[in-house]
């Protein structure tokens, strides 16, 4: 397995489809990468040389924020969203849907597993 930003990449899938495996980066960015270091998109790892794979290292560690410094910046954001009490982290602080979605019917992702209430009793005449 090639070592690329402290991620194991899978040897036997494509360079582009491996590069994903990097927290911060998708496909469009894996296949530029894979341009801007001169490697075949469709090769697969196994088969990039020392020098392939050092190129594809140089290019992310100078162009792209990956795993832990990303996943920092985007917490570090959050955080500021719920200090400053706007709207978007107070949805963040209450667990619910961020990005305006409706919460009668779906956002279970965000709210976590139903919890039932009890149902009233009819009065009796």
């Amino acid at each position: 397995m090639a070592r690329v930003s402290g991620v194991d990449i899978p040897d036997n899938k494509r360079g582009a489809i491996s590069l994903t495996y990097i927290f911060g980066i998708g496909r469009s960015s894996a296949l530029k990468i894979l341009e801007q270091a001169g490697i075949d998109a469709d090769k697969k790892v196994a088969e990039w040389s020392e020098d392939e794979a050092n190129a594809v290292r140089n290019v992310i560690s100078e162009n792209y924020k990956t795993e832990g410094v990303l996943k920092s910046e985007v917490q570090m954001s959050i955080k500021r969203l719920l200090d400053i009490g706007c709207y978007r982290g107070l949805r963040h602080r209450k667990g619910l849907p961020v990005r305006g979605q409706k919460t009668k019917n779906n956002a279970r992702t965000r709210k976590g597993k139903r919890k039932t209430m009890a149902n009233k009793k009819k009065a009796t005449k």
